[in-house]
């Protein structure tokens, strides 16, 4: 198994048509993602941003390689499709999750 999570923030004034993107777009895009086992998205709930808001994308694949081929060719293209969109408004940060231990 190997995990990505992604975490997009969108600014308190682009979150009406961040929301929209993603009801819209951004799960249509995910669920059309062929090696994608599972995924989860989130609206992320901190007590330490006060400056918009944090969503986030937990990808589940098989294996690093479909990972990593994931990062290669997806993932730029989510990335251009969101700047094309919003510009630089929407910052994505990824996290590489490597499991020692799961129970799913």
């Amino acid at each position: 198994m190997s995990v990505l999570s992604i975490t997009f923030h969108c600014p308190q004034n682009y979150l009406e048509e961040w929301e929209n993107y993603i009801d819209e777009t951004l799960v249509l895009m995910t669920e059309n993602l062929m090696d994608v086992n599972q995924y989860i998205l989130s609206e992320v709930q901190s007590d330490y941003i006060n400056e918009g808001k944090n969503y986030n994308l937990l990808l589940i694949f098989d294996n690093d390689g479909l990972r990593k081929d994931f990062l290669e060719s997806e993932l730029v293209n989510i990335k251009e499709r969101i700047e094309k969109k919003f510009g630089e408004n929407i910052m994505i940060f990824n996290t590489f999750l490597n499991p020692k231990k799961s129970r799913f």
